[in-house]
């Protein structure tokens, strides 16, 4: 089968061949049809990422595709044919996948490949961020950074859903229009001067903000501080300025607030059934046509490269996907 590889760390990756992978006790082999890219494909291949793969290793974490075989000893309801999306912490961007079936979720039969491969890390990303650790509550003020990007988007999109009065902060009108569309309340663009004071002024009306969620990081976190409420909680999703932010506790202890970490892969290795859990609830809004998910492009397999330029020149808004 037809991979993309990355030989070394910071080197560009490579198509390559390698044999079709046979499904263990538990697990089905997919037929893969699409790939969704993350910030975290960028880091990972240049050394950057929480997790190191053994090199060489094959890019790619979430994608979507068809139930091609079974091993025998795997208790599944899913058959060969059934239209599935999967994730894993590497390895999706080959012609072929081999996962455990119990982390496989059938697609709705609206839901189309490319919007699946693009629909787990990113919504499953905030979804467990506002709602199983922020613990969001309706009528609560949240505060989106990079709200037009992969993650960020789909926060606001979840935030308004669960209730929320949503600030979204982004870069230039058109990525701020992206932020309107999916419920945005309060548009403010990140290049704003003074960042503190448009936040502190945006929140004063509802009494502050709640909750923070920030995949941005750098100086962006601290502006935020100013503008919380006490008892508010900062999510820190990741650092995509490069810039992890240095916290001040004494602003923590003064105000009660609460900083709190979510690494959505971690969930992989010590409660997967956190993550499908999440997914299922996530699959059913879209079901009922409750989410919308933004893809700004669709690449070919041989275009990964463009695919990964895209992030890390931010020119992206929702998410990048790779079709085979």
């Amino acid at each position: 089968m037809q991979v993309w590889q990355v030989a070394a760390l910071g080197t560009p990756a490579h198509q390559a061949e390698r044999p079709l992978p046979t499904p263990e006790p538990g697990q089905a082999r997919l037929k893969v049809a699409a790939v969704g890219l993350n910030f975290a494909d960028l880091l990972m291949a240049e050394g950057k990422y929480q997790e190191h793969p053994t090199l060489p290793f094959i890019p790619g974490m979430e994608f979507a595709g068809t139930v091609d075989a079974l091993h025998p000893a795997t208790p599944t309801t899913l058959k060969p044919g059934t239209r599935v999306a999967g994730f894993a912490s590497h390895g999706a961007l080959a012609e072929y996948i081999t996962a455990p079936a119990a982390q496989l979720i059938a697609l709705p039969d609206s839901m189309s490949f490319q919007q699946a491969a693009g629909f787990q890390i990113a919504y499953g990303t905030s979804h467990l961020a506002l709602a199983h650790k922020a613990r969001l509550q309706p009528g609560e003020t949240l505060l989106v950074f990079g709200a037009a990007g992969g993650v960020g988007l789909t926060a606001v999109e979840i935030g308004k859903r669960m209730g929320a009065k949503v600030i979204a902060c982004a870069r230039g009108p058109e990525k701020l229009a992206i932020a309107r569309a999916a419920g945005a309340d309060i548009l403010i663009d990140s290049d704003t001067p003074d960042l503190k004071a448009a936040l502190k002024a945006a929140a004063k009306p509802w009494g502050g903000v709640d909750v923070v969620y920030d995949p941005v990081g750098g100086p962006a976190f601290s502006a935020a501080l100013s503008a919380c409420r006490p008892e508010g909680r900062l999510l820190t999703i990741g650092f995509a300025s490069g810039q992890v932010p240095d916290i001040p506790a004494n602003h923590l202890l003064v105000k009660n607030l609460s900083v709190i970490g979510l690494y959505w892969g971690g969930y992989l290795t010590f409660a997967p059934h956190v993550l499908t859990d999440s997914l299922r609830t996530l699959f059913q809004w879209f079901a009922e046509g409750g989410l919308r998910p933004h893809i700004s492009h669709e690449l070919a397999f041989a275009d990964y490269p463009k695919g990964l330029e895209l992030l890390r020149s931010r020119q992206a808004t929702g998410k990048v996907v790779i079709t085979l």
